[in-house]
């Protein structure tokens, strides 16, 4: 987010002249009208200002008379890729975030075209066997299957750096050499890679305690199985695992499941109700996860753990143990029916 939208907020009595020349002075070609408890009013342009020049209003008039009253707006909870969007649909370069009400920010497409950098540790989990996946690894991990042109770890990789995140560490066990050749250092990726390679598998969980003990202190990891298939906003995750002062944040996918039959509740021989083919509603863990590092730090060297029973213990402790719905594109490529769809899928996500 652009950090200087503060210094372009303006008050509705203010003057024509004084908004054009906080326009001019900040660079980002609007003023926002806000009142004494920020409440977004309206946007003025240089075109706005224009508009009402050649309408006879002088430059002393107040800006109420010019500004747009009606304004697009976006919520904080937008991605980035979804203020691209919107400001491409209007024809705009640049939006307030609003919330509630109260004016919180503004995106720019400049602002939006920069890559933040982040030091946080991403651990991406490609270590397993993928015994379902059999015959297609028994010679090749599984994160290492093309989707596409490249292997699902390639593209797992390239989505972090993308996102700015290049402090990478990759887990491995079966075959690992194979993901060293391709990888190296990850240099040609633009990242820098370290390898955590467990001599015999640890679960889920268990490898954060192979992790170097350097690892910063106040700065929340990032994990993910190294089998996902997704477009998640990593940026937007990180940001709400900190905004809310989460110990640890699980990402989940809704799920539904339709019982193929009608269902029936009693009370002893009485029927109660009848409901034909219901469908309940669940969430899944998307195997993609942030943690702080009071958690990740506090798994024991070669101490065998999944991930849900690590967090289990933390939540018996009253931790801030939250949980992140994906509306993206998500897939965990378990089974052949998940490969064979994530072939069809690859090229209509812009992660090939």
């Amino acid at each position: 987010m652009n950090q200087q939208w503060k210094n372009v907020l303006i008050s509705p009595d203010s003057s024509i002249l004084e908004a054009l020349e906080i326009i001019n002075n900040e660079a980002l070609r609007v003023a926002l009208v806000v009142n004494e408890n920020n409440t977004l009013l309206g946007v003025i342009t240089d075109g706005d200002i224009r508009r009402g020049i050649l309408k006879n209003l002088p430059l002393t008039a107040e800006v109420h008379q010019v500004m747009n009253k009606k304004p697009v707006t976006a919520s904080p909870a937008l991605s980035k890729k979804e203020l691209n969007n919107l400001m491409s649909s209007h024809g705009i370069l640049s939006i307030p975030i609003v919330d509630k009400g109260i004016i919180v920010g503004l995106e720019t497409i400049t602002s939006i075209a920069a890559t933040e950098k982040y030091d946080n540790p991403v651990f991406i989990m490609a270590g397993g066997f993928g015994t379902r996946l059999r015959p297609l690894t028994d010679n090749c991990p599984k994160p290492m299957l093309k989707v596409g042109d490249k292997p699902i770890l390639e593209t797992v990789v390239r989505s972090f750096v993308k996102a700015g995140f290049t402090n990478l560490y990759i887990s491995t066990h079966f075959l690992p050499d194979m993901i060293h050749q391709h990888f190296g250092d990850g240099d040609a990726f633009n990242a820098k890679i370290t390898y955590i390679h467990e001599e015999t598998p640890l679960g889920t969980g268990g490898a954060l305690g192979l992790l170097p003990d350097s690892l910063s202190d106040s700065l929340p990891l990032i994990m993910i199985n190294g089998d996902v298939l997704t477009n998640i906003d990593f940026e937007r995750l990180l940001s709400f695992h900190n905004n809310n002062n989460a110990d640890a944040t699980i990402c989940v996918r809704k799920y539904d499941y339709q019982i193929p039959y009608g269902v029936i509740t009693g009370n002893g021989n009485k029927i109660v109700s009848m409901v034909e083919k219901p469908v309940h509603h669940f969430f899944v863990n998307a195997g993609i996860y942030v943690v702080s590092p009071d958690i990740f730090k506090s798994v024991p060297k070669n101490h065998r753990i999944d991930m849900p029973t690590l967090l289990e213990q933390f939540m018996s402790k009253n931790k801030e143990i939250l949980m992140f719905p994906i509306h993206e594109y998500w897939l965990d490529i378990g089974r052949i029916d998940d490969f064979n769809r994530a072939q069809a899928d690859i090229h209509s996500l812009g992660l090939d």
